[in-house]
């Protein structure tokens, strides 16, 4: 049995028991169950910086020479961050009008203090950390992001012996934190079962429907990203046919949705795009694989439902600048998470943290993650390809330029 079939055999198995013990064993659940989820939650949190800080610098690096790369590198980044930060916001739309978590409030008694939400200024000014070692040890996200990030340019600046000795320094640090990740996902199915019978001896029955509509709001948001942002970028950036590109890219969306493996997905995607849509192999070969490491707008549709469904499950009211805060966290995340064993997980903790939001809230969608994962995995596979038949189309100018510039340098050549 893989472990996605444990996790959620493990959220049948809690609403069961929970179910079945009832209100009446709430003192034992709390005293000997309930310890056991809260040091599962600590075993992600103990992650967190260490996997942030490792990843994006790792991811950075794998950039190379910022120069060198150009013009494709560029576009490539921006309209992955941009795209990302765009499900981010569809996340909260459709979160909004599904609501998920209406209606199963577990007030401030279940819910930790939550600190007042800093102002927009506030927020910009406290990015820039003055002492990184004290973000690393108060788990400050966004100061802890931007280090990260200056650390990987400066050792890119650096290169030579030095620089490939951090390079691999920090490639070895992540791959030690990919390593812990998976030990930790492989008691998942402990940690949600008691982080979850609590909540539903508490609860009741009335924890499930909200469980429900945070798959309907998960499924609208990609559906909707897929229409209002990869739709255009295709047809009016990438000059190709919608259905065309849909029809194409069906197989690899199809394994995608089943295997919920971005890299097992991977050369199915590459293939499709070179022999179906005939895009240009070396931007395939650079455009996908970056967006394995840095593309998740999957995950980004996920995190802005689950962020909102985390807040309505405990009564708070996300204000603007905490939403504002998570959608910068979660874009600049994404480029420290992806390819990370229960990825989804870490960098929906990384944001509720960044918004002062409870990170319990994390069990009630661990067990469902499954599914969501399916609409994650389809929707970050489907995106790397749009940007690789936008960046294709953008690039054959240059390419008619340099062609042209070789065909005068033969003629005038030819003259001499």
């Amino acid at each position: 049995m893989n472990l996605s079939v444990q996790i959620f055999a493990s959220l049948i198995l809690s609403v069961v028991v929970g179910l079945i013990l009832g209100p009446d064993a709430a003192p034992w659940v709390k005293l000997w169950v309930a310890p056991i989820g809260t040091m599962f939650i600590n075993l992600i949190k103990m992650m967190i910086v260490p996997v942030i800080l490792s990843s994006l610098v790792t991811g950075m690096t794998g950039l190379g020479d910022l120069k060198k790369l150009g013009r494709i590198g560029v576009k490539t980044f921006i309209m992955y961050m941009g795209t990302t930060a765009i499900a981010i916001l569809l996340g909260f739309g459709a979160a909004m009008l599904i609501h998920p978590g209406v209606g199963l409030d577990m007030g401030a008694a279940a819910a930790p203090e939550i600190k007042q939400a800093p102002t927009f200024m506030e927020v910009l000014v406290n990015m820039i950390p003055k002492n990184p070692v004290e973000s690393m040890a108060n788990a400050d996200i966004l100061p802890l992001i931007v280090f990260s990030i200056f650390l990987g340019a400066g050792i890119v600046a650096v290169g030579g012996k030095k620089g490939v000795f951090l390079t691999q320094f920090f490639d070895a640090m992540a791959e030690v934190c990919y390593k812990v990740i998976g030990m930790i996902m492989r008691v998942s199915p402990i940690g949600v079962f008691c982080l979850l019978v609590p909540v539903v001896v508490n609860n009741g029955p009335k924890v499930l429907l909200p469980l429900l509509s945070v798959i309907v709001a998960a499924a609208i948001g990609s559906i909707a990203h897929m229409i209002l942002v990869y739709t255009p970028i295709v047809s009016l950036i990438g000059k190709i046919k919608v259905t065309d590109f849909y029809r194409a890219m069906s197989e690899a969306m199809m394994i995608a949705f089943t295997t919920c493996s971005s890299a097992g997905t991977l050369p199915v995607n590459m293939k499709n795009l070179i022999e179906k849509l005939k895009i240009k192999k070396e931007v395939v070969s650079f455009v996908l694989p970056l967006g394995a490491t840095i593309n998740m707008d999957g995950t980004a549709v996920y995190m802005g439902v689950c962020a909102l469904f985390v807040a309505n499950v405990y009564g708070i009211h996300l204000t603007v600048n905490q939403m504002i805060m998570i959608m910068f966290t979660g874009t600049l995340a994404s480029i420290g998470t992806a390819g990370v064993p229960g990825g989804g997980l870490i960098m929906l903790a990384m944001v509720l943290q960044s918004a002062n939001l409870p990170l319990e809230g994390i069990a009630l969608v661990a067990g469902i993650d499954r599914v969501l994962d399916m609409f994650r995995t389809t929707l970050n596979i489907t995106g790397d390809a749009a940007v690789a038949c936008a960046v294709d189309r953008t690039e054959r100018k240059y390419d008619k330029e340099l062609l042209e510039e070789a065909n005068k340098e033969r003629e005038e050549n030819e003259l001499k």
